[in-house]
């Protein structure tokens, strides 16, 4: 079976992480993953690709499990040093181990090599056998609108913690970035696409953004299934809760769905939410109800069964 999945940020990794352990090794060959671009930032003249390194990091068993990014028993000497250079407080953690693949990566995109290239480069290097795809080689970041002015997503929530209220997103340079290589071919050619729980308005919202990709995802003849990232009224991580309501949405499962409704032949939610079905179910698609909490190895794996069983 030909999976695709469209993934951004930590939910998606850990959801990815219980998938690459479900299928079967063949299976597993036919994986592929296209990342969310749109929290690349440039710091310190280094392209850093946060959504990116997460999901490789994380595949690769590498990832620091307490943080869910990044890398483990890491040392910050280098950036400690760069911020008294620069006269800056620290908001923005680069470990020195985790430089150097923004170092590497930097180094090649200076050589004229793809964020496509390099990413596969990088997967390679740390002996993942699944395909990961940058959703664009442009350079498309997501500005947060707020009363105090635009921020870049990353200054929104880290630097101010996500508490500026969120009046508007914007995508920049996204009417004239292209699909990275492979990511139509990867999505027209699945047997079944998944969107990850990930949050739908700056982690899944940018890729299909990018010219072409909801259109290949309404025309593709693969089953495609997303899993709600919102349980119970809240976001389990991230702002998706708080940039739902600031935007006047209604945080829920439902309002996931209403998002992704163009697309979807199965939606996923957690079995708390199971009074939505009816309403979920009168939009067009396929319901199912499951525990969807990734608490544990043995929970991503569970969740990773059930939808590999829907899509079957």
């Amino acid at each position: 079976m030909k999976i695709t999945a469209l993934a951004g940020g930590v939910g998606a990794s850990k959801f990815l992480a219980g998938l690459c352990r479900s299928l079967p090794g063949a299976d597993l060959d036919e994986l592929t993953i296209i990342v969310n671009t749109g929290d690349d930032i440039e710091m310190f003249g280094l392209y850093i690709a946060p959504d990116i390194d997460i999901v490789t990091y994380t595949l690769s068993g590498k990832v620091n499990t307490a943080t869910g990014w990044g890398l483990p028993n890491e040392s910050f000497n280098c950036l400690e040093q760069l911020l008294e250079y620069h006269g800056e407080s620290r908001w923005f953690n680069l470990g020195d181990r985790d430089l150097a693949t923004h170092i590497y990566r930097t180094e090649l995109m200076r050589q004229g090599i793809s964020l496509t290239e390099i990413t596969d480069r990088l997967r390679r290097r740390h002996g993942l056998t699944c395909r990961i795809v940058p959703m664009t080689d442009s350079h498309v970041p997501t500005t947060i609108l707020t009363a105090g002015g635009p921020l870049h997503f990353q200054e929104y929530l880290i630097r101010q913690r996500a508490e500026p209220r969120v009046e508007g997103i914007r995508f920049e340079n996204i009417e004239q970035a292209q699909p990275a290589a492979g990511v139509l071919e990867a999505i027209a050619g699945a047997d079944g696409v998944i969107i990850c729980p990930s949050n739908p308005l700056i982690s899944i919202g940018p890729i299909l953004a990018v010219p072409g990709v909801r259109a290949a995802m309404t025309a593709t003849s693969a089953t495609v299934l997303a899993i709600s990232p919102v349980v119970g009224g809240a976001s389990l991580k991230g702002p998706t809760d708080r940039m739902l309501s600031d935007l006047g949405m209604e945080v829920s499962a439902h309002q996931v769905a209403r998002i992704y409704a163009d697309l979807l032949d199965i939606y996923v939610m957690d079995e708390r939410d199971v009074e939505s079905v009816p309403a979920i179910e009168e939009m067009g698609m396929r319901v199912a109800t499951t525990q969807t909490i990734m608490s544990g190895d043995a929970e991503k794996e569970s969740l990773a069964r059930s939808v590999i069983a829907l899509l079957s």
